[in-house]
């Protein structure tokens, strides 16, 4: 009798532990749930008329947007459950600089108009003044590239700009609606002083759902020209990669963009994995005064969504850059290598074999977009 008491006993506490666990559980996907539906910063799908024009384009197929080639999210040879793997369970070294990053805190409302210039903020946002003209693309001064809070902090020293440093903007221009690339609270804080916002088809539903004026989000598909004024064009074109918040993919489109004045050209990739499109596009454009293009957050087990550094060597290689500015690296961390990988690689590499010429700015140092011959510090070689 003692022993079935006993049993009887544990038996009772194991279905009490269950049942607690149970309710943890639950109560916490419950409050996860009510979380992503009552918070606007993730967006809304496309629906009603912009849903209907999406259905309409033919990059859009089988209820989702396509690659112009085949584009698995893991690599063959790799699997999703190795990469979750790693991301939940393995500690990878130096993701993270134990130092400052170091910036530059310039004045950007003093700049004169009249200067053709570019301002990095670290990751892939960046400011660009041209032909008397402003651009503010993929802007991220939140310090989080997550909807999360505080799950994904910016690193050390690369918040020195906040949207209150950031002048009015003729055109905010967004790649693809990512966390890392499209961030809610910048771009409400930003609000007032956005003219226009050109995106991919769909992500203009976003800021529609985030009471932006409609008349000032202009969506495109690849291949498609905006007139900026006379003698400026801005282009829209592909890129390798994938868009989605929440738990849609793909049913809003990435983009790349090339800004054109007369003779001189801007690449601004965006992400976006090595293929044929590269060169295409430098067939097309005969060549770029500078390309932008990702290098950093890369894996070798995703790198057609994300280049390796010697594919983005090739790629710019491919659109016959004069110049070339790696972008996607110092400032968040999504991927596995050290910080400081993407910028040593491209660096060491482009040495021993491209000889181009790599524009490598401190975080808020002004990159003046005519000047071929402007000088850059190796800045990464002395944080640890």
């Amino acid at each position: 009798m003692g022993y079935s008491a006993k049993n009887y006993s544990k038996m009772k506490l194991i279905k009490l532990t269950i049942i607690i666990l149970f309710t943890i559980i639950l109560t916490f996907l419950t409050i996860l749930t009510v979380y992503i539906m009552f918070n606007s910063k993730f967006g809304r799908a496309p629906k009603g008329e912009r849903l209907e024009k999406i259905k309409q384009s033919p990059n859009f197929r089988g209820g989702s947007f396509k690659n112009i080639s085949s584009t698995p999210f893991v690599t063959e040879g790799y699997s999703m459950a190795s990469v979750a793997y790693d991301f939940i369970f393995t500690k990878f070294p130096r993701t993270e600089p134990s130092d400052t990053i170091p910036a530059i805190k310039n004045n950007l409302k003093n700049l004169p108009i009249t200067e053709n210039v570019l301002i990095w903020f670290g990751h892939s946002s960046y400011y660009i003044q041209l032909s008397g003209k402003r651009f503010l693309i993929d802007p991220v001064f939140s310090g989080n590239a997550s909807p999360m809070p505080n799950s994904n902090k910016s690193f050390k020293g690369t918040d020195i700009y906040s949207a209150d440093d950031i002048p009015e903007i003729d055109y905010l221009i967004i790649t693809h609606d990512h966390y890392d690339h499209l961030d809610y609270e910048t771009i409400l804080k930003l609000k007032p002083k956005i003219k226009n916002i050109v995106c991919g088809l769909g992500v203009g539903e976003h800021f529609e759902y985030w009471n932006f004026d409609t008349s000032k989000i202009i969506e495109k598909e690849w291949n498609e020209e905006i007139q900026i004024a006379d003698n400026f064009t801005l282009h829209t074109a592909t890129a390798r990669h994938f868009s989605g918040r929440l738990f849609s993919r793909n049913n809003t489109l990435w983009m790349s963009y090339i800004l054109q004045v007369e003779d001189f050209k801007i690449y601004i990739g965006g992400d976006s994995g090595y293929d044929s499109h590269f060169a295409e596009l430098g067939k097309k454009f005969n060549g770029f005064d500078l390309v932008i293009l990702e290098n950093g957050q890369y894996n070798k087990a995703w790198h057609e969504i994300h280049m390796l550094p010697e594919e983005v060597l090739k790629a710019a290689q491919d659109l016959k850059a004069k110049r070339i500015f790696p972008v996607h690296s110092s400032k968040f961390k999504l991927a596995f290598h050290p910080w400081d990988e993407p910028l040593i690689n491209i660096s060491e590499l482009n040495k021993k074999k491209y000889h181009l010429q790599l524009t490598t700015p401190i975080i808020g140092e002004i990159v003046n977009l005519y000047d071929n011959n402007q000088v850059f510090s190796q800045w990464w070689i002395d944080v640890k």
